[in-house]
């Protein structure tokens, strides 16, 4: 058993692919580096978003607002009152196809459909918090100007809209009354916003919110005297929420095997960190690590046959894997029974899998710690474990991917906790992106 780890550790370590790759402070270094190169402007793969909302104000209790959230090939709607003991009461809960993921629609159609779902609760408030996680770009005034739909949503002559404007005025010439405001965010700022929600009555030195899921991405509190791409906010007293867009990182350390899968991709060169961590590329990076490591003589002449005639794995696949190595899944089925080969071979082919499969996931943890290491640092806030920073995640890889939770509370334990002496805590809000979107409409 020793034996195959130490094969599988010198294999990712051939390919620059085991977590030892990643040295923690030189890369924390790194990925400070681009932040600031970003919020100043500068050439960077960290756009660093100025999102134009803050955490302060408070939010009227029982004071009702809409939440809406778009974010992939769902769209929910909801009414949500902040009770006495801050207990959000969310009420005529919809959940709806995303408009344009059937069929393609026009722009027309487009916020037709969105109206006509608001109009059981658009006459019990006149606030709204539109969480929209496509790619835009952030105006002052919190509206969000589309640069693309991406998630397979197909809207004809969408490109350049404003989406909280287009949506008063579709609301208008539907003859919905009343003085309408529509407060824009995206998924990452609305789980730190409604992390910052789950424990009113502790005290926190700040709030990040951080997504890993199908992708990946990261929202934090910064100093409005540091974005200096933006004049009206320099000389602006607070702060703001940035969104980091840290899936764009393109400083962490790759190996070989990254590379040629970035190649590959439909979009090679873009989002690079998020397809060394998140949900949407675990599968395919793995799938391409799993047959070099049968071309590198790993494996039984068995497994790589099947191996080679597999073209799609996914995450979930992965975590099915993990969790039934011995049940019926694409993964598992590459090594085949004992009764059809030398049993010896069986049992080292799946130890050499779990060994692979683990060495992946302890990259992607280290990664994922380096991030939020990066970021805390920068804020300078979490010294004192008595004012930790509270990080609200969101995301099915982070919760649901076998150990990987635990190797990131570990690796965040061994870096931050021990040696850096920086605190912070992770909380999964409920409901988090209607939440989010809830309190950002009520408060900015």
């Amino acid at each position: 058993m020793k034996e195959i780890r130490l094969k599988v550790n010198n294999f990712l370590k051939k390919y620059n692919i085991h977590h030892s790759a990643v040295d923690m402070k030189r890369n924390c270094d790194e990925f400070i580096k681009e932040m600031k190169a970003g919020l100043e402007g500068k050439d960077s793969s960290l756009k660093m978003l100025q999102t134009y909302i803050s955490t302060n104000g408070d939010y009227a209790l029982k004071k009702p607002v809409i939440a809406i959230d778009a974010g992939g090939t769902n769209l929910s709607i909801a009414l949500v009152r902040f009770e006495k003991n801050n207990q959000a009461k969310i009420s005529d809960l919809q959940s709806h196809s995303m408009p344009g993921s059937k069929s393609k629609i026009d722009k027309d159609e487009f916020f037709e459909i969105i109206v006509k779902y608001l109009k059981p609760v658009i006459n019990y408030s006149n606030t709204i918090g539109f969480c929209f996680s496509y790619p835009v770009n952030i105006l002052p005034n919190r509206d969000r100007r589309l640069i693309r739909f991406n998630k397979e949503i197909k809207v004809k002559d969408m490109e350049g809209v404003k989406i909280g404007s287009a949506l008063l005025e579709k609301m208008a010439k539907n003859g919905i009354k009343g003085k309408k405001k529509v407060v824009m965010l995206n998924d990452t700022t609305a789980s730190l916003l409604a992390g910052k929600y789950v424990y009113p009555e502790r005290k926190f030195d700040s709030y990040i919110g951080f997504i890993l899921g199908t992708g990946t991405n990261t929202c934090y509190i910064e100093k409005n005297r540091n974005i200096k791409k933006d004049s009206s906010l320099q000389i602006k007293p607070g702060s703001t929420l940035v969104n980091i867009e840290s899936g764009g990182y393109s400083k962490a350390p790759r190996g070989d095997i990254d590379i040629e899968f970035n190649k590959n991709t439909n979009n090679p060169g873009e989002q690079v960190f998020e397809k060394m961590i998140s949900g949407a590329y675990l599968g395919g990076l793995t799938l391409m690590i799993l047959k070099k490591a049968a071309r590198e003589g790993l494996f039984s002449s068995n497994f790589i046959k099947r191996i080679n005639n597999l073209n799609v794995i996914s995450t979930k696949d992965i975590n099915e894997f993990c969790n039934y190595p011995f049940s019926d899944n694409p993964i598992a089925d590459c090594i085949g029974t004992m009764g059809m080969m030398n049993i010896k071979k069986v049992k080292d082919d799946r130890l050499t899998l779990y060994h692979i499969i683990e060495g992946i996931t302890d990259r992607v943890a280290k990664l994922v710690t380096l991030n939020l290491g990066a970021v805390i640092l920068k804020t300078g806030k979490g010294t004192n474990p008595h004012l930790p920073i509270c990080i609200g995640v969101e995301g099915t890889t982070f919760f649901k991917l076998k150990s990987l939770r635990k190797k990131i509370e570990y690796y965040v334990r061994k870096y931050l906790f021990d040696e850096a002496e920086l605190y912070c805590e992770f909380v999964e809000p409920e409901n988090a992106t209607i939440i989010g979107a809830a309190i950002a409409g009520l408060t900015n």
